[in-house]
């Protein structure tokens, strides 16, 4: 007996205001199908995958079921116009003498990437003991029923939940509420629940509660909402795991830190050589490196792969903070701050991706906590680590097919001699410490995530 998920990604996003259907546009340097395929493709009880599709874009789906090494994917089917024809195309690709009436058929959305292993495992278990099964949360705002533009009722909060996906099913029971739904010419469901529900009215449909994050992508304004999901997500990573975990992801492998000499840059260069890798630190003031000069940023990288024959993280802690108004600074100061800050970053980028891509490894940039809000009297320091935020997730969705992962760090208020000059002292308890920085940042070297910008915060 199987355990199948469907995915159903055949929508046409009409109310995503997009000519390219929502679960192709990408979030946190992929696609959301890939997101969501991830997360079937790497649990353990899911056995095979099938995909319904948009007529018109198998190829599409094909290119990321290869290209993302998504092995469990066996069947890439034409969806319908409607969310029960591509349901029903499910069905009936799966009714072969190759699946038996037993089998597990769970149904996602293609645009619910933040399906979490419980709620997969949970939704499975129950079709132990169910033979239908939903994924719902309680409601938190009050329903009214309105006809006519006035309240007709005011149904009790407390009995209701709204529903989720995935939704399970044994493939007899899902296949029978349908054969039975066609027979009624007003069908009319909006899920594969609601047909068995209201056809199969016998049958006992069990509720597995869901999460508040397990979104559904529909308006273009829950993109933003989804990136600020998968920021919270890299967070929570941000976890110390046992020496042996990063000895093992570290070993041998060649890091190149601009900046390397303190701070950030410092503290990541000693812990990465603490565990076995090969540390190149890079600076204007230990070896003459200016990240604004493309010349010394790509004549280090060439020569740091003829010795190694290989770079694996490129990461650039290189920055300059000047604390003053704007109308205080000369072109000269503005033009350095600019050049250090974002142009040395696009130099840095530019010169690693050859290397990058084939080590197939990650570049690694910093922010600041002031990317979200500029900051008076360091205004273009503000603006330039803005950008960079941009710059890392643009990259990271161009970089994907080349396979390097490219993310952001972005510590909150840091003790290093850089913020000590401009700041003077502040109680400690209050920044962070360089080092916790650099943890944080060592666990981003080993995921695979790309495109994301992770928060390291006081604990």
């Amino acid at each position: 007996m199987k355990n199948i998920a469907v995915i159903l990604a055949g929508g046409i996003g009409s109310r995503f205001g997009s000519s390219m259907p929502k679960q192709f546009v990408k979030i946190a340097g992929k696609c959301i199908i890939e997101h969501t395929l991830e997360k079937f493709q790497a649990h353990e009880l899911i056995d095979e995958i099938c995909v319904v599709a948009k007529e018109g874009f198998e190829e599409e789906i094909s290119r990321i079921v290869l290209e993302g090494a998504f092995g469990k994917v066996k069947k890439i089917i034409i969806g319908g116009s409607e969310r029960k024809d591509s349901s029903e195309a499910a069905i009936s690709a799966l009714s072969t003498k190759d699946y038996s009436d037993e089998c597990n058929v769970i149904f996602h959305d293609a645009v619910r990437p933040f399906v979490t292993a419980r709620i997969i495992g949970e939704c499975l278990s129950h079709l132990n003991h169910y033979n239908a099964v939903d994924v719902a949360i309680p409601a938190t705002d009050t329903i009214i029923e309105v006809d006519d533009g006035y309240i007709t009722a005011i149904p009790d909060r407390s009995r209701l939940m709204q529903g989720q996906t995935p939704q399970g099913f044994k493939l007899k029971t899902i296949r029978e509420a349908y054969r039975l739904a066609n027979l009624d010419e007003n069908f009319k469901v909006s899920c594969d629940c609601g047909v068995v529900k209201k056809f199969l009215p016998n049958e006992k449909i069990g509720v597995v509660l869901g999460h508040s994050s397990n979104i559904k992508i529909t308006n273009a304004e829950d993109i933003f909402l989804a990136d600020k999901l998968f920021q919270l997500a890299s967070e929570n990573k941000n976890y110390l795991r046992n020496d042996d975990y990063y000895a093992q992801g570290l070993k041998s492998k060649v890091v190149v830190i601009f900046g390397g000499s303190y701070g950030i840059g410092e503290e990541i260069a000693k812990k990465c050589e603490g565990f076995g890798a090969k540390i190149y630190s890079l600076s204007r003031s230990v070896t003459g490196t200016h990240v604004e000069s493309m010349s010394d940023v790509e004549s280090a990288l060439s020569s740091i792969n003829d010795q190694e024959g290989r770079i694996d993280f490129v990461i650039n802690c290189a920055g300059l903070l000047s604390k003053q108004p704007l109308n205080h600074m000369s072109q000269r100061e503005i033009l350095e701050l600019i050049n250090v800050n974002y142009v040395g970053t696009v130099n840095v980028a530019k010169a690693a991706f050859p290397y990058l891509k084939e080590s197939r490894g990650q570049l690694v940039l910093f922010t600041s906590s002031s990317y979200t809000r500029g900051r008076a009297n360091y205004a273009i320091y503000s603006s330039s680590k803005s950008a960079i935020v941009n710059l890392s997730q643009a990259l990271a969705e161009e970089w994907t097919v080349d396979g390097i992962r490219v993310n952001c760090v972005n510590p909150q208020r840091t003790k290093t001699p850089m913020r000590t000059r401009n700041f003077g002292a502040e109680p400690e308890e209050s920044l962070l410490k360089a080092s916790d920085v650099a943890s944080a940042t060592i666990n981003v070297l080993l995921e695979q995530f790309t495109g994301q910008v992770i928060d390291v915060k006081l604990k």
